[in-house]
Order: C-alpha cells, then sequence, then structure tokens
C-alpha cells in the first residue's frame, strides 16, 4: 500500500509506507488494509474537530451567508489540490491529504480576528498560534480512544503540522512543549509531501479569497483588472466567454469561476515547473535529503512568488480591510476578548468537562485550558456562548 501511483512507484525520495519513521506516540497494531497515512487521514475526517470546521470562518462570519468558504470548504479544496501535485510528482497523496486535511484543525473561531484577539490575551502565557494549536489538538485534545488522549498521528503528519511553514528555530512555546512530547525535528524542512500541503494552502487561499470577494460584492471584476496574474485570468476568461457567445450579464458569474480556475491552474502549474527544475538540482535519493536540504524543494518561481505577493498586497487593503469587514472583525476580536476575561477571571464559568487537571488553582494551566476552549468553538458557538455568560435574559 502507498508504494505506487497507477503502477508506478513512487518516487525514492517520497516518504515510503514500511520505510519511514512512520511510527505513533503511543504504539499500536498496524493495519492489514490500510497504510498508516490513510489511517491519520481517516482518524482526521472522523475527528471532531475536523466536524467544527464547517462553522468556522474564512473570511466572513459564518452567519453572513451559506455559500462563503468555512475552514472545512478551505480544508477540502486544499486536499484536492496537494493530492493532485502529489500524484503529478509521485509522491504520498495519502500523506499529503493527510496533513492537508489537518492544517486548519487549530483554527480559533472568526478566523484571523479570533486568533489575533486570543494571541494578546495569551501574550504572558506562552502565546497563541493555530499552527501549534492544530498538534494540540491532534496530540492531546482529541478525546475519542480508550488508550491514548490524541488521535494518535503518524511521526511523517506530525512533522508536516509542525513545519508547516519550514523550518522552526525558535518555536513557540506551545510547539515546544509538543516537540519535547514527541521530537519532530523542528530545524530541518518537511518531507515533500508536507511542502505541497503548505503551498496548496496558499493556492487555495488565493482562489476562494477571490472567489468569494466577487460573490460578496466587496469586490467587483472591474476592481481585479490590474492584480498581477489574476487580470491576466480575466482578460483570458472574458475572451473565452466572447468565443463560447457568452456575453450577457448572466454569464459575468461564470466568467468569474474560469477566471479562478485559470488562478489556480497558472499557481500549481508553475510550482509543479519550479519543484522539478529544484529536485533535479537537488538529486534526492530519499526523504531524509528533502529534509536536509538548505532551500525547500517545493516553491514558485521567483516570477510568481512576486505576483502573489501582488494578489496578497491587494487582497489585504482591498478585501480583508475592506469597512465591512473591519467591522466584523471589530466584533469578532471584542467578543473572543470578553470570553476569555469572563472565563478567566472566573473559572467556575467552564463546563464541567472543562475543569479538569487542577485548572482552578494553577494559574498557566487555567490560561491554556480557556483558549483551548475557545479555539475549539465554532463562529456560532462563540456568539451564543458570549450571550449566554453576558445576557441575563438567556438561561445558562
Amino acid at each position: 500500500m502507498g508504494h505506487s501511483i497507477d503502477g508506478l512507484p513512487l518516487v525514492s525520495y517520497a516518504v515510503q509506507a514500511g520505510e519511514g519513521r512512520a511510527q505513533r506516540l503511543y504504539e499500536e497494531s498496524c493495519s492489514t488494509t490500510r497504510s498508516p497515512w490513510q489511517r491519520d487521514r481517516d482518524r482526521v475526517v472522523h475527528s471532531s474537530g475536523f466536524r467544527r470546521l464547517q462553522y468556522k470562518t474564512q473570511v466572513f462570519i459564518n452567519h453572513e451567508g451559506d455559500f462563503f468558504r468555512t475552514r472545512l470548504t478551505h480544508s477540502l479544496e486544499v486536499a484536492q489540490i496537494a493530492r493532485s501535485m502529489a500524484r503529478f510528482l509521485r509522491l504520498n497523496e495519502d500523506l499529503t491529504e493527510a496533513i492537508a486535511l489537518a492544517h486548519d484543525l487549530g483554527h480559533t473561531p472568526f478566523g484571523h480576528a479570533g486568533e489575533e484577539a486570543l494571541a494578546k490575551k495569551m501574550q504572558s502565557w506562552g502565546g497563541f498560534d493555530h499552527n501549534a494549536q492544530a498538534l494540540r489538538q491532534v496530540m492531546l485534545l482529541e478525546r475519542r480512544y480508550i488508550a491514548f488522549d490524541g488521535l494518535n498521528l503518524t511521526w511523517e503528519t506530525l512533522e508536516g503540522l509542525a513545519k508547516h511553514n519550514g523550518p522552526v528555530r525558535r518555536p513557540s512555546t506551545r510547539l515546544a512543549e509538543m516537540d519535547a512530547l514527541f521530537s519532530l525535528d523542528l530545524a530541518t524542512y518537511a518531507s515533500a509531501e508536507a511542502q505541497i500541503a503548505a503551498l496548496a494552502d496558499d493556492i487555495a487561499y488565493h482562489g476562494h479569497d477571490l472567489d468569494d470577494g466577487v460573490k460578496s460584492g466587496l469586490l467587483s471584476l472591474a476592481d481585479l483588472v490590474d492584480v498581477p496574474l489574476v487580470g491576466k485570468a480575466l482578460a483570458e476568461a472574458r475572451a473565452f466567454a466572447e468565443e463560447k457567445g457568452a456575453v450577457d450579464r448572466r454569464a459575468e458569474r461564470r466568467i468569474r469561476h474560469e477566471m479562478v480556475r485559470r488562478v489556480i491552474g497558472a499557481l500549481v502549474s508553475d510550482v509543479l515547473a519550479c519543484t522539478r527544475e529544484r529536485l533535479a538540482d537537488l538529486s534526492p535519493r530519499c526523504v531524509e535529503d528533502i529534509r536536509a536540504a538548505s532551500y525547500p524543494v517545493v516553491a514558485f518561481s521567483e516570477a510568481m512568488h512576486e505576483a502573489n505577493k501582488g494578489i496578497r498586497k491587494f487582497l489585504f487593503s482591498t478585501l480583508y480591510r475592506h469597512w465591512k469587514v473591519n467591522r466584523m472583525t471589530y466584533k469578532a476580536k471584542r467578543v473572543t476578548e470578553e470570553l476569555f476575561t469572563i472565563l478567566t477571571e472566573f473559572p467556575a464559568l467552564l463546563p464541567s468537562d472543562w475543569q479538569q487537571n487542577n485548572v482552578l488553582e494553577e494559574s498557566s494551566g487555567l490560561y491554556r485550558t480557556v483558549a483551548d476552549y475557545i479555539a475549539s468553538m465554532t463562529d456560532r458557538f462563540a456568539i451564543q456562548e458570549h450571550q449566554r455568560l453576558i445576557d441575563l435574559s438567556i438561561a445558562g
């Protein structure tokens, strides 16, 4: 299992079933029907944290519309893009997919607004970031199995989550704690499979934020004409629509979808071409050669890297900082900060199943537990919990 794609063997530097580390923190019997990374993927999909992603925000708060992306749909899109790239490069698709599906499990409600608010409140208590929180979720906080806490994922999957943005030479307090529990060689690059999952995350972000931004009315197609890569994709989509005779107003939605499809296609093609060049230069013989490299093997070309920066700059200034988004961001941060303040000042208000391990007596444990509790919330639950704690007309 996991050794070939369509009858062709995986490349030598792919993570191989039976040859990689593939160990788990807690010893288990091996599956006779699934590879270690198929088991990881399945455990992620069946986890409570993964289900909650359905009601966690990307850009737009959950109740703003049923057709905007959530963390769940984003994770599925990342997994699709990542798996396609891994297949093309003859890498381990199952591992790539497992990392892609798990990468956002540490996100708070309200997207980056919630994360910024929680990080501010946790400054004196080890900080907060969603990558380290994803590891906490899969290593400690999931409570599904009798024999252990967490999901007991393989070393390779945990490595991909820990080194989502490359080597970590100065780990945060939370990441250092997870590394102490199960050493993940933080100072090296992750596998090529993990690097693909990380780039697929960036690609999916650009595609769906452009799509949702136009769909919401906060952006128009006219706003995109001068955006690097996007403007070219839009012009091509319009020309294609004219060629097919689709020129009425109803064609605008299809033009938007065609534009996004072309943006994603151009980004994926560039990554694959650049990665093949880097692999040819490095000539790795095994996955340890990938980890020991002085640069990432999966990357955009310099020209596409600059185009990506241009897209990101445009989205920040025009979409993420739009006055309507700013209003929701302000309210989301306020709800998150007030939840944290109330629950740390009055920990007896925490649900009983969160009042464990002497959390009421030990301050650092209390702050961390409250952060874990808030991070686990969906947008809707956070709003409801905030109302329950401050509104006398609402029962406990």
